[in-house]
Order: C-alpha cells, then sequence, then structure tokens
C-alpha cells in the first residue's frame, strides 16, 4: 500500500477469490479527520480486485478517532464507547460515499467476539456475509465498541480480521499498516530493525517480535 492508496495484490496471492482487506486507523483518520483521497484511492482499487471476479470484505478502525473531538476526554470505558457510537456512523458514511464513487454496494456489520465463538451466532453471520458476497456488496465491519467490554473485546482489529477470515473462509488476508511489513523490532523505534519478509512457522522467535500494542 503506497501513501496514495495503491494496493496490489502480492504474486503468490493472485488466485485468491476471497479476500479480506484490514484498514488501520493511523491509514484511515489523521488528527481526528478523515483522509478522503486516501480512502478514495483504497476504494478505487477494491473496485479493480472486484471487477477482477474477487469476493472482498473490509475489516475497518477508525470509529474512536472519528468520535474523538465529539466527546473530548476518553480516559474511561463509557467515554471511548461513546466516541465508538458518534465515530461509527461517520465511518459507515464515508466508505458508503466511496465505494459507491467506485461502483460498489456496502454493508456496514458490527461483531462481538461472541458472535465468531458461539455456533449459532457464527453461522448466522456466516449466512449474512455470504448473501452479501453472492450478490457483489463490500461488508464493511467493525468490532461492536459500544457494548463491548474490557474483558470481553477483541482488543484491536487485527484480531478481528484474523476472526473474519476465518468466519468467511477467506482466500487470503491483508493487514494495511502504515509499517511496511514484520520487522524483529519496532522499525520507528531501531533504525536497524529487521524486516522479515516470509514466516513460515509461528515459533517463540517469532511471537517475541510482537512487544505489545502499538
Amino acid at each position: 500500500m503506497s501513501a496514495q492508496g495503491t494496493f496490489r495484490l502480492p504474486a503468490a496471492a493472485k488466485t485468491a477469490r476471497r479476500v479480506v482487506v484490514k484498514v488501520g486507523s493511523s491509514l484511515l483518520v489523521r488528527r481526528g479527520r478523515l483522509r478522503r483521497r486516501w480512502l478514495g484511492a483504497l476504494a478505487g482499487d477494491m473496485a479493480q480486485l472486484a471487477a477482477d471476479g474477487r469476493q472482498l470484505v473490509i475489516v475497518s478502525s477508525g470509529a474512536v478517532g472519528l468520535g474523538r473531538q465529539a466527546i473530548g476526554d476518553l480516559s474511561r470505558l463509557p467515554e471511548r464507547q461513546a466516541a465508538a457510537a458518534v465515530g461509527q456512523v461517520r465511518l459507515a458514511e464515508a466508505y458508503r460515499r466511496a465505494l459507491a464513487r467506485a461502483g460498489l454496494a456496502t454493508a456496514q456489520i458490527l461483531l462481538t467476539p461472541g458472535d465468531t465463538e458461539h455456533r449459532r451466532r457464527h453461522l448466522n453471520a456466516r449466512a449474512t456475509l455470504d448473501a452479501l458476497l453472492a450478490r457483489g456488496v463490500v461488508p464493511v465491519i467493525n468490532e461492536n465498541d459500544t457494548v463491548a467490554t474490557e474483558e470481553l473485546k477483541f482488543g484491536d482489529n487485527d484480531r478481528l480480521a484474523a476472526r473474519v477470515a476465518q468466519l468467511v473462509s477467506a482466500d487470503l488476508l491483508v493487514l494495511l499498516s502504515d509499517v511496511d511489513g514484520l520487522y524483529d523490532r519496532d522499525p520507528r523505534r531501531f533504525p536497524d530493525a529487521r524486516h522479515v519478509a516470509e514466516v513460515q512457522v509461528i515459533d517463540r522467535a517469532i511471537e517475541r517480535m510482537a512487544a505489545g500494542a502499538g
């Protein structure tokens, strides 16, 4: 993903038909404002992937960031949930507009961990997503932060995106970030950080590279 928002599938993923794309809030929101040009570029790329016959699901962060200014102090959970409630409306509308301009219909889905863990709710969510994808609609998914508690939530949308990829039996999951890949430590803090191009086995050495949030 370039600074302009140009997204291309890696060569090894050219045959992937069902693709989940996770969008991080740092790419989508800057100082509480939506990066409309970036989102528009992403929507154009999604339209090209759809034209190639792919079914697309977007997992997007950004609701709290877009609602932050309306709420102010986010030190407590109720305020963060209120910011998510305000921002989610703006986020959904922004995706609807951007994807519509690119010729794509969209739908909003909010999930909690229970929706992917409890069998009946898992099957209901899957059936809804399958129905949307079969009709060429792009679901935009976020965590339902307005009802999720600190103990019962995904915690970050990377984990949610992985669950969604399992839910829809995706062929490919792409995590878009402001860091251009996996490093052995944070490249923003350590200039000598080593880029890891491919991971074939997740072992303790790989797990140690994940040093917490951020």
